[in-house]
């Protein structure tokens, strides 16, 4: 009788630098809850999580979901810049790519020459 092991796939460990930028969202969130004298409690309640996960996301969990993170920042009134990050303005790589790509000359192009359309004679069929 042969028994089958199913291999757990190993946990996804970010680089340092998405560690780093998720620990300092994190903390953002942490401080913008605070400005605002919101308790930990409430934002969770508005952003449909729990305490634990809120608390997660203000420690830069990476193991939560970008949609809980979401979740929190609308809660905080701070969804629409999520929606910017990757926008064509903040992407200097992507926009300094694109205008490499350009054509050197740009020329107008000839419209297709078009057959003119003669009248039948009287003898054509």
């Amino acid at each position: 009788m042969e028994i089958e092991v199913a291999i757990m796939p190993t946990p996804h460990r970010p680089s340092l630098a998405v560690r780093r930028a998720l620990s300092r969202l994190g903390e953002d969130i942490h401080n913008a809850r605070r400005r605002r004298g919101l308790p930990a409690e409430i934002v969770a309640e508005r952003a449909f999580t729990s305490r634990p996960t809120l608390r997660r996301i203000e420690k830069g969990d990476h193991g939560v979901s970008m949609g809980a993170y979401a979740a929190v920042l609308q809660a905080l009134g701070l969804l629409e810049g999520i929606g910017n990050l990757a926008a064509p303005a903040q992407d200097a790589v992507g926009m300094a790519t694109a205008v490499e790509d350009l054509p050197q000359r740009v020329r107008l192009r000839r419209p297709k020459s078009v057959s003119p359309i003669r009248p039948k004679a009287s003898g054509d069929t």
